[in-house]
């Protein structure tokens, strides 16, 4: 009997085209291109079509990842796209911005010796290809329940939520407080990584499911939770995000030309303050421009800064690289970038001219003490080590938690010290009946994917509260 042949692993992903770097720092168009067609099939080759995909495991969204794959190795494009989108509303988004080495890469099996399957890229490619390619075709929708659902905040927690609600046949209004729908995702992430005609297709998509939008509405302000439900909304989901920037209480801190990075990237981002005056926002290009913090945002602020003139953008982080919680991708682009890392260090104090504009940085060198509470080492000061470096604007992207006002104006609703929502984590309800809640507003900041995976549990767990109704 003739013997099996082994299957040849190629152990290296193939690579994507990307913008030169030199190039890339002077436009907001996205860094790295998709798959070729011909790229995409045999990427999917490498996959080893596991019977027991761990892969899937590590999915937030529980996407079937061997199935659309297969698809792919079929050419099948179109189908693979649908066939993600039967767990994921938003594919042309987590293709770009989920952290798939840490999530569904991770559990790959080829990563224990090669580099794991490149899903991400995949996923990116074939929703693409739908987008391009094809009339997007809307799943057909059950019998309507008769039951209507609030859905507060449209990030990627919202949309997921108000897209499985309509697939289970109930109503769904989605209140935006801005006037762009997308929340985080419109506002936080730049358009050299999330193409913002992108976004827009994903929100059209959620939008002809059948979810009603209203933007400019601010739940807790024109209407508070108790108000929708009496207007007749028989369950709530609250997916407002962690919005409210954390400073660090350091001299200085109120000079002119000092930022919190949320509101630096939504003036550029949003507002489109990058093009000042045709758009009417400002924003404050500085030549030395230094970022608090070493995570996805801090990354997206020095790299935007970059962009937008700086001759030196800086990267200021108490630990070393090891720690740095951004993806590995949008540090090495970073990199490539010229941004400037200084690490195992921070900022003691803002320097400041007269009239109270930014001019410098009082720095202190750290070194690595014994593992805290996050299992990370503990930064400590290296004392006598205080230097100044010449800044002119100042972005802190250290942290953030959620905005108080509906939590203000609904007392049943409990929160933790860090003024996140108390929830069940295996229904998202909160401690209000009919409530639900999910994304960082309950994480604090994290990641988009983790957001959609809590809001497919909230839409489940509403649509079985819904139908007990009845």
């Amino acid at each position: 009997m003739a013997e099996k042949k082994k299957k040849k692993i190629i152990p290296k992903k193939y690579d994507i085209k990307r913008q030169n770097p030199d190039d890339r720092i002077k436009n907001f168009n996205e860094v790295a291109f998709a798959y070729s067609p011909e790229d995409a099939v045999r990427e999917a080759h490498r996959c080893l079509m596991c019977k027991r995909p761990k892969c899937i495991e590590g999915c937030p969204v529980g996407i079937d990842i061997p199935n659309f794959i297969r698809l792919i190795k079929e050419e099948k494009f179109i189908e693979a796209a649908k066939d993600i989108k039967k767990y994921n509303a938003l594919p042309a988004i987590c293709g770009r911005v989920c952290p798939q080495e840490d999530q569904c890469e991770k559990y790959c099996v080829l990563d224990k010796k090669y580099e794991p399957v490149a899903i991400g890229r995949l996923e990116k490619f074939v929703a693409d290809w739908e987008r391009d390619h094809s009339e997007i075709e809307m799943p057909e929708l059950p019998k309507p329940s008769g039951k209507a659902a609030a859905v507060v905040g449209s990030g990627p927690a919202g949309l997921t939520v108000a897209s499985e609600l309509r697939r289970f046949g109930h109503d769904v209004t989605i209140f935006e407080a801005l006037h762009k729908a997308g929340g985080v995702l419109v506002y936080g992430i730049p358009e050299f990584r999330l193409p913002k005609k992108i976004l827009q297709a994903e929100v059209d998509y959620v939008q002809k499911l059948g979810a009603t939008l209203e933007v400019n509405h601010v739940i807790g302000r024109i209407a508070t939770i108790d108000e929708l439900m009496k207007n007749g909304y028989e369950a709530i989901f609250i997916g407002t995000g962690a919005g409210l920037p954390f400073f660090m209480n350091i001299p200085g801190e109120n000079s002119n030309g000092v930022y919190s990075a949320n509101e630096f990237l939504t003036r550029s981002n949003l507002m489109k303050g990058f093009s000042f005056p045709e758009y009417d926002t400002p924003i404050i290009k500085g030549k030395n421009v230094c970022v608090v913090g070493a995570g996805n945002t801090a990354m997206d602020s020095a790299r935007t800064a970059k962009r937008l003139g700086a001759e030196n953008s800086y990267i200021l982080y108490r630990r070393s690289e090891a720690e740095m919680p951004a993806r590995i991708e949008e540090i090495h682009h970073a990199k490539e970038e010229g941004i400037i890392f200084n690490l195992l260090t921070a900022p003691v104090e803002i320097i400041s001219t007269n009239d109270g504009w930014v001019k410098g940085l009082r720095c202190i060198k750290m070194e690595l003490g014994e593992p805290d509470s996050s299992g990370r080492r503990r930064p400590v000061p290296i004392k006598g080590s205080e230097y100044n470096m010449d800044m002119d604007v100042v972005i802190m992207a250290v942290s953030q938690s959620p905005n108080p006002l509906i939590q203000s104006t609904t007392p049943e609703l409990q929160v933790t010290k860090w003024g996140t929502l108390v929830v069940n984590d295996e229904t998202m309800q909160t401690t209000k009946n009919g409530v639900y809640a999910g994304g960082d507003i309950v994480t604090g900041g994290a990641t988009v994917i983790l957001a959609m995976g809590a809001g497919k549990i909230a839409a489940k767990s509403i649509d079985q509260f819904l139908r007990s109704l009845d």
